[in-house]
């Protein structure tokens, strides 16, 4: 990349809305699509972009994202003029750990971003699924001499008011912003991925802070700031495959978009490859008694049962007469024998006792949490 752009990931989301899969992880940590983690895709995107430096600003449970990402090596983020780096949690003088928005998650660590002297910063979200060229969009900022560009994309009408939608002018100026709007005047969503230019961010964020002013979030303080104070603030139009995966309905369907091979997320396209840190794992060993179709089996699952459109992660043990059908089954479970599971997520390290049945519905997808233990255990018969 010839100009000068930081990547910031911010990664410290909670995740309330997955409920039991973040009891102790943060949402980007979270397993997708068999052997990989969600932030996987936003370091990806940044490698194959030519984004080499970027900060991932971490928070809540951050052990596991840390251990994942490490030095960045496994996306190539290692060398010599590139680098991966953890920003530390944010505490305040009162021992308050949470960073009061995305804003102020920036402003907490405006000295790490001062020590990379960036004339760009790219601001993204850890927890999407999508693939997007961040130097297309960089070519654009500039070419608009723009003072910030937002990403939008596109979606269905009636879905419009659960986002924040950017209005645009024909030049692609965005001369209004309207968070979740009851009746939209477009459907071009934020994406929450922004590039600004340093030094007015900077100003902005360092004068508001030190005067008290309400700057603590992008969506709702400085976007609205920046149109008011008439900067040049210009919409990037994307039109890829792109989810935000922050409830158990979403993180579902995405994977079950991804098994069925969904127009955009191919991730077997050697061109934009999504990488990972994986384990080492043994080969899969699939019995003769088992019946596996339209899924997905990754490396170190042991299968003795019926597979059905459904997605096995690492190290997954489903023993003799179990069923699987439309599920996600996510690192290290263990399901014994004559065991349902439909419409579900089984959550990493998760044990289903013999004889269990999890189904959801059409409205409902069933959860099983982290390390949760639904049943009597062969071992405590």
């Amino acid at each position: 990349m010839s100009t000068k752009m930081l990547g910031l990931i911010l990664a410290g989301g909670k995740g309330t809305r997955l409920g039991k899969l973040t009891n102790n992880q943060a949402k980007p940590a979270v397993p997708f699509g068999g052997c990989y983690r969600i932030i996987d895709f936003t370091l990806s995107n940044c490698a194959n972009s030519g984004v080499k430096n970027i900060g991932i600003i971490t928070q809540y449970q951050p052990l596991l994202l840390n251990k994942h990402i490490g030095n960045g090596a496994s996306w190539g983020l290692d060398g010599l003029d590139s680098s991966a780096t953890i920003l530390q949690p944010y505490t305040d003088n009162a021992g308050s750990k949470w960073f009061k928005g995305t804003a102020h998650a920036i402003y907490q660590n405006i000295d790490y971003i001062d020590s990379q002297d960036p004339e760009y910063v790219l601001i993204l979200s850890g927890d999407h699924i999508y693939k997007m060229d961040y130097e297309d969009m960089l070519e654009e900022h500039i070419k608009n001499n723009a003072s910030l560009t937002v990403a939008v994309i596109d979606v269905p009408w009636e879905e419009a008011s659960r986002f924040g939608i950017m209005n645009s002018d024909i030049s692609g100026r965005i001369t209004e912003f309207e968070e979740k709007p009851a009746k939209p005047k477009s459907n071009h969503a934020s994406m929450g991925i922004y590039i600004f230019n340093w030094k007015r961010l900077r100003d902005v964020l360092t004068t508001a802070f030190t005067t008290n002013d309400d700057m603590i979030d992008f969506g709702k303080n400085v976007i609205p700031y920046y149109l008011k104070s008439d900067e040049r603030v210009f919409s990037y139009q994307f039109s890829g495959y792109w989810k935000d995966v922050g409830t158990i309905d979403s993180l579902w369907a995405a994977n079950m978009e991804f098994l069925d091979g969904s127009d955009g997320l191919n991730l077997h396209d050697r061109s934009w490859r999504i990488y990972s840190k994986n384990p080492i794992a043994p080969p899969q060993v699939i019995t003769e008694n088992a019946q596996v179709s339209n899924s997905m089996i990754v490396d170190g699952c042991y299968v003795d049962g019926v597979i059905e459109h459904s997605i096995l992660s690492t190290n997954v043990d489903v023993q003799r007469n179990s069923r699987i059908v439309d599920s996600v089954i996510m690192p290290g479970v263990k399901i014994g024998k004559n065991v349902v599971t439909k419409r579900a997520i089984i959550g990493e390290n998760a044990q289903i006792g013999d004889g269990a049945v999890i189904e959801g519905n059409e409205d409902k997808i069933e959860v099983v949490g982290n390390s949760e233990r639904i049943g009597v255990l062969p071992n405590e018969n």
